[in-house]
């Protein structure tokens, strides 16, 4: 069994490799008019960079678990984590719209590496008896980026500018160090390493119905997560004309909620199983809908935005536990991580539907409508 330094040292790896790589994702919720005036282009437009970063995650999935189950995780997860921050960092220079987009589809490559490699090292690490406690830690990784990111947009962007917001995302680079230092290679993969990868591949083969399960899930979680999040703010904005400072702090507070309910529906799971638990936190997520979508207020808003990202994010802390205990040994680097972001690619057009559906029916159903419809599914 893992001893808690070692497991203490990995899980928090993932957890801040994960937080930090968040983090350079939500920058860009908060810029969309800001960006657009830089670029010369529509709202809609930014909103479709998102969709870029998205859809190349699975690549990215591909390439570092293939490197992590052929070569172990401690080497692609520190290259993993200096090449998303390098290109956050250029992101910062970007001087027109096909410059940018490009930059932010290329970080989605090392966004989509990232979980699968540090989830992989985390759970592996981690004893059985607190997986899902760790599981929650770990995705609230998540929540603990987008908060940052809204605390950014408040104290850097009004001082500094939208550029200052990209070069603080180079700081993920010193994690490589912390990983280089403190954080020993996984246990089980030295025990199931496979010699090649091919027999990584008919690993995967083997496993191929459980991982359309596992793919169709993510797509769903992935809808249910960027669905609630990435518009959000600019619901608030648009509809209910709240003063930008104020949607910052609304979403530092919901965030606060997202990190208690990654947390604490992880726990549960150790004791009412990873499926009854997920089920528990989504019921929550559709009960809230009315209050969180149709609601009016400041207050009432504050209050479902925070029940929803309770619920959202109580359901995803147990994902890095279920998907790698379903996993088999010799390729728990590749497939959770793949099944994720092949999830993301599907679901990646859910901002643009989003928006679509806003400019037909109004913001309060495109965003109460699409997830009441996803949640149900789930």
């Amino acid at each position: 069994m893992p001893n808690p330094p070692r497991s203490g040292h990995a899980v928090t790896a993932g957890f801040l490799g994960w937080t930090l790589d968040a983090f350079d994702f939500f920058i860009v919720i908060f810029l969309y008019d800001t960006l657009a005036a830089q670029f010369h282009v529509s709202k809609g437009a930014i909103i479709a960079t998102l969709t870029g970063t998205l859809a190349m995650r699975p690549v990215g999935a591909l390439l570092f678990g293939l490197l992590a189950d052929r070569y172990g995780r401690r080497l692609p997860l520190m290259a993993n984590v200096i090449y998303f921050a390098v290109i956050e960092v250029l992101c910062g220079f970007a001087t027109n719209y096909p410059t940018f987009l490009v930059l932010r589809i290329l970080f989605g490559i090392g966004m989509g590496g990232e979980w699968g490699v540090g989830s992989s090292l985390a759970m592996e690490s981690a004893p059985p008896r607190w997986r899902g406690m760790f599981s929650g830690i770990l995705q609230s990784g998540y929540s603990w980026g987008y908060l940052l990111a809204s605390v950014a947009a408040r104290v850097i962007l009004p001082h500094w500018g939208w550029r200052a917001m990209f070069w603080t995302g180079g700081v993920p680079a010193l994690l490589a160090l912390y990983v280089r230092t403190h954080v020993p290679e996984s246990k089980a993969w030295e025990q199931h390493r496979v010699p090649s990868v091919k027999a990584i591949f008919s690993s995967v083969t083997a496993y191929w119905k459980s991982f359309i399960y596992l793919m169709l899930l993510m797509t769903s979680m992935l809808c249910l997560s960027h669905g609630t999040q990435d518009l959000y703010p600019d619901f608030l904005k648009t509809e209910h004309k709240i003063a930008v400072n104020t949607v910052s702090y609304i979403v530092i507070f919901y965030n606060v909620g997202a990190i208690f309910g990654s947390v604490i529906f992880g726990h549960l799971s150790e004791r009412l199983g990873r499926r009854r638990t997920m089920a528990a936190a989504l019921l929550l997520s559709l009960a809230v809908i009315p209050l969180w979508a149709f609601s009016y207020g400041l207050y009432k808003l504050a209050l479902g935005a925070f029940l929803m990202q309770v619920g959202v994010q109580g359901a995803w802390g147990i994902i890095p536990a279920h998907l790698n205990e379903l996993a088999p040994d010799t390729a728990r680097g590749l497939i959770p991580g793949l099944a994720y972001q092949l999830g993301i690619l599907f679901a990646s057009p859910v901002n643009q539907v989003e928006h679509h559906l806003y400019l037909h029916v109004g913001y309060r159903w495109a965003l109460g409508g699409f997830e009441l419809a996803n949640i149900v599914m789930l």
